[in-house]
């Protein structure tokens, strides 16, 4: 699959936060943010103590750093057997599978920020989810040391693309539990033979930290930078751009193991005002486009806008037509694009409702549908679309990595 979007990339620091932004001839297409303080960071890998069994959810609270409690669930257990392969959870009883004070390695599958009101270490009920089903991405692959042979990331839709990654999944004779992301078409075998070993190599490290009987952090998940770096990597990075020595160091460190190419693509930038906030931002003029994700609402460039409002139970987004006089089919292949796109830059998840203008053809119908995998296949978290409901509107689920963009700047301003 031919690059052809090039994107440049601005890394900015606010109060000790990183924002990373991704832009495509000026417009944000990729928003990431960590806040300066982050109790459970997603991707982090813990050398946890099962701390106690609840048996209403089938599932454990794990200790996972002395201060931080994890809830596992049984379908993510893995257990090592005496061959070396390992045991999915879910057959029996998660207390016949593990026990109190028994120390194992799980990975943070969801964030976690405090808030003032509700502190994470004594609510209990605000457990990030773990998992025993550890993975270490790349650039190209991730590494899933307990799946027994290579595959295809399921976030791949497209036939002919999976056709041309089954191909090349034949080469990697030497990598096991290798998980293919997209932008390893058109890649040389080498290339990511290369990567296979740096992941490998990663998780033999990890393990010799896996003992002792004391719960602990044993390395952090992948910060905003690598995130969008590893999420981008399927598009043409023009331009990293940055304005701190120490951002530089973090993007040469990770460009050098997994996008060496990409090394010359780092560019410190002098801005006007380099002490200011979003100084990077403002010089790019973006600062506009980011305010406008904390706004219910979209406008597209015809003049139809994209309402967003968030329930107890799910995220409502309604197509209007507004000042826009084209037909219904027009507005909502417009409207597809724009609402993936804010979907993936509020970082959206669960349950999506979608009303879309009504159209009485089911071609038409099928024609939106098509249209919205296609803008989705752009969202790094994975995302389904459920089909229409009785009353005309489209489900969509999405398993985000972390709260909503508003959410965890909301607990940062707290």
């Amino acid at each position: 699959m031919a690059k052809t979007k090039a994107l440049d990339i601005l890394i900015e620091e606010m109060g000790g936060g990183i924002w990373v932004a991704a832009l495509e001839r000026g417009r944000l297409e990729g928003l990431e943010f960590d806040p300066p303080e982050e109790e459970v960071r997603w991707g982090s890998i813990y050398w946890a103590k099962v701390a106690r069994i609840d048996k209403a959810q089938d599932a454990v609270f794990v200790n996972l750093d002395g201060d931080n409690i994890g809830i596992l669930y049984n379908a993510d257990i893995r257990i090592v057997q005496d061959d070396g392969t390992y045991k999915k959870g879910g057959d029996v009883e998660i207390g016949k599978m593990l026990r109190p004070g028994q120390m194992i390695a799980v990975q943070a599958k969801s964030a976690f920020m405090p808030s003032v009101d509700e502190p994470y270490a004594k609510a209990g009920v605000k457990a990030p989810r773990v998992s025993m089903n550890i993975t270490l991405p790349g650039r190209y692959l991730i590494l899933s040391p307990t799946d027994p042979e290579n595959r295809i990331s399921r976030r791949i839709r497209d036939k002919d693309l999976r056709q041309a990654l089954q191909d090349m999944l034949r080469d990697l004779k030497e990598c096991t539990g290798c998980i293919m992301r997209a932008a390893a078409a058109n890649t040389q075998t080498d290339v990511l033979m290369r990567e296979a070993r740096i992941l490998s190599n990663m998780w033999t490290q990890l393990q010799d930290h896996f003992n002792g009987d004391s719960p602990q952090l044993i390395m952090d998940g992948p910060d905003a930078i690598q995130r969008t770096l590893s999420d981008k990597a399927v598009k043409n990075i023009h331009r990293i751009e940055i304005t701190t020595m120490d951002h530089f160091a973090l993007v040469e460190e990770w460009c050098d193991l997994f996008a060496p190419d990409l090394m010359t693509r780092i560019t410190p930038v002098e801005v006007d005002n380099p002490e200011s906030e979003f100084a990077l931002f403002e010089h790019h003029d973006i600062t506009g486009q980011i305010e406008d994700l904390f706004q219910p609402y979209a406008i597209l460039d015809s003049g139809a806008t994209i309402i967003l409002q968030e329930t107890a139970a799910l995220y409502a987004i309604d197509v209007n037509s507004a000042a826009d006089k084209r037909g219904a089919l027009a507005i909502n292949l417009d409207a597809a694009a724009e609402i993936a796109r804010q979907i993936r830059l509020r970082n959206l998840g669960g349950a999506i409702i979608i009303d879309f203008l009504r159209m009485k053809k089911k071609a038409e119908r099928d024609q939106l549908v098509k249209a919205l995998e296609q803008a989705f296949n752009e969202d790094p978290c994975t995302v389904q679309i459920h089909g229409w409901t009785g009353l005309g509107m489209l489900e969509v689920s999405r398993n985000r990595r972390m709260p909503p963009l508003q959410d965890r700047l909301d607990a940062t301003i707290a």
